[in-house]
């Protein structure tokens, strides 16, 4: 219990709450004539007691609109003053609308932090209790009181922690991503430098005999370092996991080809590549191949009764783009957000374009499918140059 009890009361304020959303004028819009209309017709409302009811109740209406920025103050302020309200009545006014302040509590245990949920529990439970000794609330009403509070405690935690779980699994699919991707400009680093060195022995070696080649020699040392130099300023932009990287060669455009499938079961994948793709870096190669293969992955597990997937790759002077699309039925389970399943995918596609400082955009097709488009600049660089 006493872990417990650290943990909650360690816990910090859930990051980044809303300040005041178009819905939270709304939700006073429609509260307020509610409170009014049920402060003025109700006929077991003593008339010399509804005005200051109806006041009461609508000041603290607007406690709504601070929340989630001030969960503590607001909870505070509510149930302070509808605990004191019977003393000064001479009765519990019970309005049946006041059933809104259940959004309060709600609120604090999904943005308050640690002392702020326990000081505002003990303000929300004792007030229930001071209602209940004074005789307004009898013995199943007490209990009921008790159970839905604790729901809506329950409540907000659930989302308080599923909030802080999909941030969790988003960092870490961007670290994933950035772990590939350190590996692939690994992969490329490291074949430009084994070439330089190779090419400065042979250099060495017949520096005497044949000049002219060893100034060859270092004509290709000196094309080999900037491309190594481009990579690794891209590479700079890279976070990467400690773990050592894997020295299998990475795949580039003409890889995929393999992706081609032209008989049962599943759809057909058609391939074609155009333009220029033989002067295209290692590092926008590989990303171009690992952002088709994850396209065709998706396609291929969400598209319902796909037939046929077309994955077209095109390179111009400044940029390659690829296009992956099929002709299935949007199906339900389409990663498109943050609450779909297998969004991650679409999350590291879209990093990985980022990184390397292009776009990845993913969507329905106007007349059947879903298709995915890629644009990198030729450079892989975000500014659009190696430096």
């Amino acid at each position: 219990m006493r872990e417990l009890f650290r943990s909650v009361w360690t816990e910090p304020r859930a990051p980044d709450p809303p300040v005041r959303l178009w819905r939270d004028w709304a939700l006073v819009g429609v509260v307020a004539p509610l409170v009014t209309v049920e402060g003025l017709f109700r006929p077991d409302l003593p008339a010399a007691t509804r005005g200051y009811a109806l006041t009461a109740a609508l000041a603290l209406v607007y406690t709504l609109l601070w929340r989630r920025t001030r969960p503590l103050a607001m909870v505070a302020i509510a149930f302070t003053v509808s605990g004191v309200a019977p003393l000064l009545l001479g009765h519990e006014p019970q309005l049946i609308t006041g059933a809104y302040l259940l959004i309060l509590p709600y609120a604090l245990f999904r943005w308050g932090s640690g002392p702020e949920m326990v000081a505002g529990g003990a303000i929300v439970l004792g007030k229930i209790s001071f209602s209940a000794a004074l005789g307004d609330l009898g013995g199943t009403d007490l209990v009921a009181g008790f159970a839905v509070i604790c729901a809506a405690f329950a409540v907000a935690t659930a989302f308080r922690y599923r909030a802080r779980l999909w941030a969790r699994g988003l960092d870490q699919a961007k670290l994933r991503e950035r772990e590939r991707l350190a590996r692939d400009l690994h992969d490329t680093v490291a074949h430009h430098v084994s070439a330089m060195a190779i090419r400065a022995q042979a250099g060495i070696a017949v520096a005497q005999a044949r000049p002219e080649a060893a100034v060859d020699a270092l004509r290709v040392i000196e094309a080999e370092a900037s491309r190594a130099l481009a990579e690794m300023r891209t590479m700079v932009r890279v976070l990467r996991h400690a773990e050592p990287a894997e020295l299998a060669p990475s795949p580039g455009i003409p890889e995929i080809a393999g992706l081609a499938s032209h008989s049962p079961p599943g759809p057909v994948i058609d391939v074609q590549l155009a333009g220029d793709l033989d002067g295209i870096p290692s590092t926008v190669g590989t990303a171009i191949y690992r952002l088709a293969q994850e396209s065709v992955t998706n396609a291929r597990r969400h598209a319902r009764h796909a037939t046929r997937i077309e994955v077209r790759v095109a390179a111009d002077a400044g940029s390659v783009r690829l296009r992956v699309s099929d002709d299935g039925e949007p199906g339900p389970v389409r990663p498109t957000g943050p609450n779909a399943p297998g969004g991650f995918g679409i999350v590291g596609m879209t990093e990985r374009a980022g990184l390397l400082g292009g776009t990845c955009e993913a969507g329905p097709q106007p007349d059947r499918g879903w298709a995915v488009a890629v644009a990198l600049p030729v450079t892989g660089s975000p500014t659009g140059t190696a430096g």
